[in-house]
């Protein structure tokens, strides 16, 4: 175990920022957040890794349009492996159990041990290199793996927390800012996802979900709000056909909503690319 977690840290000693996006509740476009978040830094000049241990609905790949294909493997001298990880566009280097199921339909049906043990072989084999960031997509919850991720990783410089408006959200958000204080890992804010509704044709905005709570929930419990983000049907659009959002849509509100969210967040690692 100690050997392990020693190559672990042989491995990732080059990540200057490990970021874990985490939502108490599914739903709430969380892994849509950790995607254009991830491109948003590399558009900012960042180096940028995308780790999805989503183990058991892994839709990083679907997202980017690179799913399913086999990350390139390779052996060493003392018997183990190194994975590299699949990039995207040569910018951003992304690793998902979505790369590893040659069927797309097949449920991954894995108790807590064999979950623990890929998101090990992920941080210990995968040659990530020099990283700015690595940008974590973790499931809903507060279990097996954003826990097993972040005892992994050791040092987590920050955790973004993904709620959408309504009271049955915030909740379960709020668990997860409880979550990141017991495991002493800063909150680095709040993203209110699902926020509002901008007609494309007339620009009225209409509040589908309500709006605020996500900015009312970090304010009672002391943490930063990042940004809301508004309801866009592009950005269904872009999933389903495998581009970023930001990519695609660059002059949208609701990239210029994403880019604002990564602004403090690239500004973590000092001066950005313009």
């Amino acid at each position: 175990m100690e050997a392990d977690q020693q190559k672990i840290r042989q491995q990732i000693e080059s990540i200057s920022h490990k970021i874990v996006v985490l939502s108490g509740k599914g739903g709430v476009g969380k892994s849509t957040v950790a995607v254009n978040l991830a491109v948003s830094l590399v558009q900012l000049g960042k180096r940028v890794g995308l780790l999805d241990i989503d183990i058991h609905g892994p839709s990083v790949p679907h997202i980017l349009g690179v799913g399913p294909r086999y990350p390139d493997v390779t052996g060493t001298d003392d018997g183990g492996t190194v994975l590299q990880p699949v990039s995207v566009d040569g910018n951003l280097k992304v690793m998902s159990v979505g790369f590893l199921l040659e069927d797309r339909d097949a449920a991954v049906i894995w108790r807590g041990p064999m979950k623990y043990g890929v998101i090990k072989q992920f941080l210990r084999d995968v040659a990530w290199g020099t990283l700015d960031f690595l940008v974590v997509d973790s499931p809903p919850g507060t279990g097996d793996e954003p826990l097993s991720v972040i005892q992994l990783l050791e040092q987590v410089s920050g955790g973004i927390v993904v709620t959408t408006p309504q009271d049955v959200a915030l909740n379960d958000v709020r668990r997860s800012v409880s979550f990141c204080r017991k495991l002493e890992v800063p909150v680095i804010g709040v993203v209110e996802n699902m926020s509002g509704f901008v007609c494309p044709e007339c620009g009225k905005e209409t509040n589908i979900f309500s709006t605020g709570g996500g900015m009312a929930m970090a304010r009672d419990m002391g943490v930063p709000f990042l940004g809301r983000v508004p309801i866009d049907p592009a950005v269904v659009q872009a999933c389903d056909a495998g581009k970023p959002f930001v990519e695609s849509y660059a002059d949208s509100p609701t990239s210029v909503a994403f880019r604002r969210i990564a602004a403090p967040v690239a500004a973590m690692d000092g001066a950005v690319d313009s």
